[in-house]
């Protein structure tokens, strides 16, 4: 359980995210604004208290490995691993264009911090499975956590991936759904509704939970669960808002990819460093 003063830290993290990406994308102008804030506040955890990792030996045979299936919220990620000190902030002014090592979809072989190349949906619980599997072969103890989108559990090959997950136990691999609801044209109820999402994974055999995705004391101790839970794979399905904390953004049906202007970007982070003045006086 995290202490109140851990809870205000992941808090004020996850605020330093939201602003630093809302400025990468408004570098840009348009981008993935709605699935990259809806897993803020589980960025802050992995990368603020959770996860064994080096920022200065990104390919660290000792650490945990982290998977963003849905690749196009990169944006969120990114804007992480530049303030956990793996690349330059000044890079997040780069993003999706000419030359960048920061590309719409995270790719291993351009972005140190990186661990696999993702963005065509389905794919990533593949390949976590098999590098958890890897690692049990192995004798190690890196965990490897992955991130599917709500929309991405309508592809066939995730299901084919949770039955074999169910079936391998493995105790070392966390998969969190970010189920804000809406996928990139509608809300999922609308086109394709997946029902009962806690109950699916049950039936294929892992350790399920549900939790606000929001809420970064519910996030954390849902992780030390799923690892308490040995001889099973884990899922936990975030409950979460598209688009969380953006002003123009959060609400709106179609916000899977918008364009903005930079007089919308300086609206939608006023609020946000306020909230993060606030914050940094409560820790000082």
């Amino acid at each position: 359980m995290l202490t109140e003063k851990e809870i205000r830290e992941l808090e004020k993290f996850a605020l330093e995210i939201r602003i630093q990406t809302l400025k990468e994308l408004g570098y840009l102008g348009f981008g993935h604004i709605g699935g990259a804030m809806s897993i803020v506040e589980l960025l802050a955890v992995l990368y603020g208290k959770e996860m064994r990792y080096d920022p200065k030996n990104p390919k660290w045979d000792g650490r945990d490995w982290f998977i963003l299936s849905k690749g196009h919220a990169g944006p969120a990620l990114y804007a992480t691993l530049a303030l956990k000190g793996f690349f330059s902030i000044d890079l997040l002014k780069t993003l999706n264009q000419g030359g960048t090592n920061l590309p719409s979809h995270c790719d291993r072989n351009k972005t140190p911090g990186i661990d696999m190349s993702t963005g065509s949906l389905g794919q990533g619980i593949s390949m976590g499975i098999g590098v958890a599997l890897g690692f049990k072969m192995d004798g190690k103890s890196n965990y490897v956590y992955v991130v599917l989108g709500d929309g991405e559990c309508q592809e066939g090959q995730v299901w084919e991936a949770a039955l074999y997950g169910g079936n391998a136990k493995l105790d070392n691999l966390i998969v969190f759904v970010d189920y804000n609801k809406q996928q990139l044209d509608g809300y999922i109820d609308d086109i394709n509704p997946l029902g009962d999402l806690r109950e699916k994974w049950e039936v294929f055999g892992w350790h399920s939970q549900e939790v606000d995705g929001h809420n970064v004391a519910e996030i954390y101790d849902a992780i030390q669960k799923a690892k308490k839970t040995k001889g099973k794979s884990s899922v936990i399905i975030l409950h979460t808002i598209k688009g969380k904390g953006c002003s123009f953004a959060e609400g709106i049906e179609l916000n899977h990819h918008m364009k903005f202007t930079e007089e919308q970007i300086e609206q939608a982070i006023k609020p946000l460093e306020e909230e993060l003045r606030r914050k940094e006086r409560d820790l000082a």
